[in-house]
């Protein structure tokens, strides 16, 4: 019997578009009625060329259909995935399902420099319950940063590098505006309180993230526990492993050693357990959560999801009703300009890592950055250097377009080591010192260290005695400082180090990519997860 238009199946809405060769979601009503006369020959009428011809005519055409639709999937599939959710989007059928918000990041010239044709996304997962019952989550909470994915997107398009930043690290949060409300900063606080605490929206973690890394953001997207349940479903269940049989009452969790397809509530309690692995800590769970997101992106680029039209409406359905992006990414085209860059990155160069972390001094149940290890991984991230084998990228300062500094043109053949450098904070923003001297020791100038900080200035500066004008040269270069931020120190002598003096204009120097200031190595004992690693279990 003939279904009415409610009744199809809105995966079964795609047709080919004449015009442009591609399959599209036709979401009109099918309304019965008369059909016009065909213009040419009647329907049942057989095409020339007989039988054999007509079967040639078809297969050809199933060919062309799959291909084009293997196409268009692939170049609209989009993998952000966080360890409680993630995205997928397809057409415009799906703006609706969008929420976005608009960030407030203050002045421009504190922020980190531009990542050029590199991307950088902030992936929040958020542990608000809202619409979930009580299942879920901490009751009453606001949602805070639960889970939190630096995305690194390679310029070309080579490599990327998921950073995870542990909740209960210990970090400086500052000022930030959320809608027409000023928030006041926190000199030291747990990193997911970042967003939800005292109204704080996405745009504060933001800015957290940016002061910590001295990596400049371009989009966030968040998502919800129930968005890991949905699309996990979605894709027909994702493939996890266990090291052991697990019992986690917590996250209600009961898993036999071996592997397992899990969707739903199981992926979702899979992604949450901590006591039962590990060590029982959010350090233990985040490789987990690595282990899911790297099968989740295996699931989602596979061509039994990439050539089927019912399993991408289901996934860009959830996703969609799951996200909160910036007002960068409102559209679901914005969103497949964005899927276009990340469907190129092969997953055997998709690496997931965690931040080098310690045991806070001060408190043994947080967590600090571990140095110079951070800030080594920071460094990398912000120079585009891969974690993995895939091809360096172009350095920039060699591109016509962008050219050298003045500085680069001008320095010397230096051995860094030799170099003796006192760093002074003069940017009113505290631990910037610290993280430029960590900056330079893994550019090789290990005699680096901090001083007492300055007053408030506007422009960086290197003072120098006159006998090491070339090692000033080489250390501008390094840091990405021009030529003009030379500053001869009449009265310095020959031994006294080279002083910087960071003004505010350093938040985008401290993550300046010349290529001598780029380390060429991970950290050592860096944790990580390969995204093509089919073999990993939970332990």
């Amino acid at each position: 019997m003939q279904g009415t238009p409610q009744e199809v199946d809105p995966a079964d809405r795609w047709v080919l578009d004449p015009d442009t060769g591609q399959y599209r979601l036709d979401l009109a009503p099918r309304v019965p009625g008369p059909r016009a006369a065909p213009a040419g020959p009647l329907p049942d009428a057989p095409p020339p060329g007989g039988r054999a011809a007509r079967r040639r005519g078809a297969g050809a055409a199933r060919s062309r259909r799959r291909r084009a639709l293997k196409w268009t999937a692939g170049a609209a599939a989009l993998v952000l995935v966080a360890g409680c959710g993630g995205a997928l989007f397809l057409y415009e059928h799906f703006n609706d399902n969008i929420t976005a918000v608009k960030v407030q990041l203050g002045d421009e010239a504190e922020r980190p420099q531009p990542a050029g044709d590199a991307m950088n996304i902030l992936v929040l997962g958020t542990d608000s319950r809202e619409g979930l019952g009580s299942s879920y989550g901490d009751a009453g909470s606001t949602g805070h940063a639960d889970t939190t994915l630096l995305f690194h997107i390679a310029k070309d398009r080579s490599n990327a590098t998921v950073v995870s930043i542990p909740r209960d690290l210990m970090v400086q949060i500052p000022d930030c505006q959320s809608g027409d409300k000023r928030i006041p900063g926190e000199a030291r606080a747990m990193f997911n309180t970042s967003l939800g605490q005292d109204g704080r929206d996405p745009g504060c973690s933001w800015k957290t993230v940016e002061k910590l890394t001295g990596i400049r953001i371009d989009h966030f997207v968040m998502v919800n526990f129930d968005a890991v349940k949905t699309l996990s479903t979605a894709v027909g269940g994702v493939e996890v492993c266990a090291a052991k049989d697990i019992n986690d009452p917590d996250s209600h969790l009961r898993m036999a050693k071996g592997k397992h397809l899990v969707q739903g509530d199981e992926a979702l309690a899979f992604v949450r357990t901590r006591h039962a692995v590990g060590l029982g800590g959010d350090l233990t769970r985040i490789p987990l959560q690595q282990q899911f997101l790297s099968s989740m992106i295996r699931a989602v680029k596979s061509g039994d999801t990439l050539t089927s039209p019912a399993k991408l409406w289901n996934l860009a359905n959830a996703a969609t009703k799951a996200l909160t992006v910036d007002s960068g990414l409102n559209t679901v085209d914005h969103l497949k300009n964005l899927a276009l860059d990340v469907s190129k990155v092969d997953t055997k160069h998709i690496t997931f890592a965690t931040v080098p972390v310690l045991d806070d001094p001060q408190d043994k149940n947080r967590l600090a950055l571990k140095q110079p290890d951070a800030g080594r991984l920071f460094s990398m991230v912000a120079g585009d250097r891969s974690l993995t084998d895939a091809p360096a990228p172009q350095d920039p300062a060699a591109s016509p377009a962008a050219g050298p500094t003045p500085s680069a043109s001008a320095a010397p053949a230096v051995d860094p080591k030799t170099v003796p450098v006192t760093v002074r904070n003069g940017t009113g923003t505290p631990g910037r010192a610290q993280q430029t001297v960590d900056r330079l020791r893994a550019a090789g100038f290990t005699k680096a260290a901090t001083a007492a900080n300055a007053g408030a200035t506007a422009a960086s500066s290197i003072g120098y005695p006159a006998a090491r004008a070339g090692q000033a040269a080489a250390l501008a270069t390094a840091l990405g400082l021009p030529a003009t931020a030379l500053k001869e120190e009449p009265g310095a002598g020959a031994k006294d180090p080279l002083v910087v003096l960071l003004g505010k204009d350093a938040t985008a120097t401290a993550a300046a990519t010349a290529a001598g200031a780029v380390p060429t190595e991970a950290p050592k004992d860096l944790q990580r997860v390969e995204a093509d690693d089919a073999g990993l279990c939970a332990k």
